[in-house]
């Protein structure tokens, strides 16, 4: 564009010249460099040295690459891996799912999981009393409802310690081997310890395996279980109800399904026994086993990480 207009610039002072020009051919060059006024030829050269600049630039920039490359391909393989490095730090959904991992487990406090603790339970102990209690009287006046004190009873005999044990020792190698097996399991498993464990003191770890423990057993065992039949059928619908309540709080239906296979071992070994220290001893010693055994693999994790 540049050459056109300058030609153009030079015709126009040639017309203008045409009378002196027919004389002096050689004279033509002159006067047409003459009547071009010198800013207007400079600036039009200038633009024009600047447009083929700006069109020669990528290629001179990929040239300067690529002998960069050649020359010292660490350095390209560095750089490379940098701003792969930057598009994943700052790529939108590796930062949601870095928040969602953090916020997925919400740790609480050692003073609101001691207080919970100690309201649910007793909420869940005063249930198990009121239907006991209420079941006796009905029975007493003729209703017919099973007295459930006298079906299962606070009684305790020497031979009750084998069912105690066993249970003890079928409910931790079980939880160890789905821990090992089943994925789901242990996800569910790690995200309820973790939000209810972490902050305790170990001491605490008996107060939150026993509590739950009896009382859970004296409502699911100790009432519900004798009110409906100290049968089989009875103790399944009692553990599946068991386990339906063991929903939420970060652990999945397959926690349900574990809730019910130990809560039907416990109405076994109460319809056996005909006694509730079997299913609340066996229950609470479970629960302090999988908090111990968790708080070490989860320190030793720890230390290993800092390692």
């Amino acid at each position: 564009m540049t050459y056109l207009t300058m030609d153009c610039c030079c015709c126009c002072c040639c017309i203008t010249k045409l009378p002196y020009l027919l004389h002096s051919g050689r004279k033509y060059e002159r006067l047409c460099f003459q009547n071009v006024p010198p800013r207007k030829f400079f600036v039009q050269f200038h633009a024009d040295k600047r447009i083929y600049a700006s069109k020669s630039s990528p290629k001179r920039l990929k040239k300067s690459k690529e002998l960069q490359k050649v020359a010292n391909p660490q350095l390209a393989e560095s750089t490379l891996d940098e701003q792969n490095e930057i598009s994943d730090k700052s790529s939108p959904t590796n930062s949601v799912n870095n928040l969602e991992s953090q916020a997925s487990v919400a740790i609480a406090s050692r003073s609101s999981v001691l207080q919970a603790c100690t309201l649910t339970s007793g909420f869940i102990a005063f249930t198990g009393v009121i239907i006991r209690q209420g079941s006796h009287l009905a029975s007493s006046q003729g209703w017919p409802i099973a007295d459930c004190s006298s079906e299962i009873s606070f009684n305790f005999e020497i031979w009750h310690l084998q069912v105690i044990a066993g249970l003890v020792i079928l409910i931790s190698c079980s939880r160890l081997l789905l821990l090992k097996t089943w994925s789901d399991f242990a996800e569910s498993s790690e995200a309820s310890n973790q939000q209810v464990l972490t902050s305790l003191e170990p001491l605490d770890y008996t107060i939150v395996a026993f509590l739950p423990g009896i009382s859970e057993e004296l409502l699911f065992r100790g009432a519900l279980l004798p009110l409906f039949g100290s049968n089989l059928i009875s103790a399944s619908a009692v553990a599946a109800l068991f386990g339906i309540l063991h929903l939420g709080s970060g652990r999945k239906f397959s926690f349900a399904i574990w809730a019910t296979f130990v809560g039907l071992a416990y109405g076994y070994a109460t319809i056996l026994s005909s006694s509730l220290v079997v299913p609340m001893a066996s229950h609470g010693i479970n629960n302090l086993i999988g908090g111990i055994i968790w708080r070490l693999t989860h320190t030793n994790s720890q230390k290993t990480d800092v390692q």
